[in-house]
């Protein structure tokens, strides 16, 4: 297949370690998004972060100069809130998560509790917490093992980038209750396609104008491949060059940055002119 970057339209593009690290911008960022956008393409965010609402994502991105909208914005916590409506319409949801996760959930209509002792709990959910405590995973512990309850999980990630390296993720904490209670959670974000597909219904676009781009192999370039769509691997978060040699997930590019990959798109796009 002859893959040509010029022909990219639509840019679905990760969050931690592909546009920022914390609240650091990273190089080139700004001028790859209003390039895309002069050039009549679009950038839609997607990510396996649920600590922030979308709401809170358009703050946060203003607040580091860019000029976007909530509904730029594609979070795992829109396809967490699918699945509970549909298997679990008002039924209680055990959470742990940050408050402003749980505060997205209870707005969108899904009942939450922290109580590990309310018998109506019908789903755990557990999340990326930057607010976690031991009391937290205990609770949690407690609700798995003493009764037979749907369990899920926002996204795999094991590491979330920072300004200074990294920090657990929602896949390490779920391996600290895995230890305890012998379960594994079924995740709803990356590389489970559904965010993908939900984005590609909004952008109203062909999979071949779509890239993805990412920091992570077992996510975002999984995701990308499971939806049939090209990936570009960007080496300023989790994943270095040496990992694509050893994974089985394959990106159609790798760059070294964003701007790495803005400079090629610019290059090919003036080449067809």
């Amino acid at each position: 297949m002859n893959r040509m970057l010029n022909e990219k339209k639509l840019f679905l593009l990760d969050i931690d370690g592909t546009i920022c690290k914390g609240t650091q911008l990273l190089d080139g960022v700004h001028d790859f998004l209003e390039d895309v956008k002069n050039q009549d393409g679009k950038c839609l965010f997607i990510t396996n972060n649920a600590t922030r609402s979308v709401s809170d994502y358009k703050v946060y991105f203003q607040n580091m100069g860019l000029d976007v909208k909530e509904k730029d914005f594609v979070t795992t916590t829109i396809v967490t809130v699918e699945y509970l409506k549909k298997h679990h319409d008002k039924e209680m949801i055990f959470v742990v998560g940050t408050d402003s996760f749980i505060q997205e959930l209870e707005k969108k209509g899904i009942q939450t509790t922290q109580d590990p002792m309310d018998s109506s709990i019908a789903c755990v959910v557990i999340s990326y917490d930057n607010q976690l405590t031991y009391q937290k995973l205990e609770n949690a512990c407690r609700v798995l093992t003493t009764r037979d309850v749907d369990y899920i999980a926002t996204n795999p990630d094991l590491v979330c980038p920072n300004e200074f390296g990294f920090v657990p993720d929602c896949g390490s904490i779920c391996e600290i209750i895995e230890h305890a209670v012998q379960k594994k959670p079924r995740y709803m974000g990356k590389p489970d396609t559904a965010i993908v597909q939900f984005a590609m219904k909004t952008a109203g676009m062909l999979k071949a104008q779509a890239l993805l781009v990412g920091d992570r192999l077992y996510t975002d370039i999984a995701c990308g491949n499971r939806a049939g769509i090209d990936t570009a691997l960007v080496l300023t978060g989790e994943a270095i060059r040496e990992d694509v040699q050893h994974s089985s997930y394959h990106p159609t590019y790798v760059f070294d940055s964003i701007a790495a990959l803005h400079k090629e798109w610019k290059e090919e796009n003036s080449t067809c002119i």
